[in-house]
């Protein structure tokens, strides 16, 4: 039996991540069109060295190169970085009261606040955990770091988030 070829194998394990990978991007350069842009370079990057790819895990391996990409974007580029608003869904009511709306709206800008005042590696660690359901191991691979690394800053990143989230709560209140 001939083994499949590389762009074969390569749709069949990296394709299905691209959401993942793009939702990475975004919240990493709080900009669609710059996610955009970094994800196609990954991916092209990712068929580069396809034939290095030797494990199971295509979405961390993938997640990673992603991760690369971004950061050396943002060390070339220096600039702000401003989080998507729209991408943060955390009600889905059927049909919400505009009371629910201006609500959710004041959730969402809070939340957004939150996480850009998070250091880049505690925002990245928050957003694969929470927002892409990644294990510790996998987020470990990604990231490059031990593990206990790993759990130390999504503690430290879901303790300052949620500091800013109640400092938020508590000047809308005054």
């Amino acid at each position: 039996m001939k083994p499949p070829n590389r762009p074969a194998r390569f749709d069949a394990i990296l394709l299905p991540h691209l959401d993942a990978a793009h939702n990475l991007a975004r919240w990493l350069l709080g900009s669609t069109q710059d996610a955009e842009d970094t994800v196609q370079e990954s991916y092209l990057r990712a068929l580069t060295y396809f034939q290095s790819f030797h494990g199971e895990d295509g979405r961390a391996w993938l997640l990673a190169i992603v991760r690369n990409t971004c950061f050396e974007w943002l060390h070339k580029k220096r600039r702000h970085i401003e989080m998507p608003v729209e991408h943060l869904e955390l009600f889905r009511d059927a049909a919400p009261s505009p009371e629910a709306l201006q609500l959710r709206r004041s959730d969402r800008l809070a939340v957004q606040r939150g996480l850009e005042a998070l250091p880049p590696e505690y925002r990245e660690v928050l957003v694969l955990r929470e927002m892409e359901g990644m294990s510790y191991k996998q987020i470990a691979q990604i990231t490059n770091v031990p593990i206990g690394t790993v759990m130390s800053r999504l503690a430290r990143a879901r303790r300052r988030l949620g500091e800013a989230l109640t400092g938020a709560a508590r000047r809308e209140t005054a």
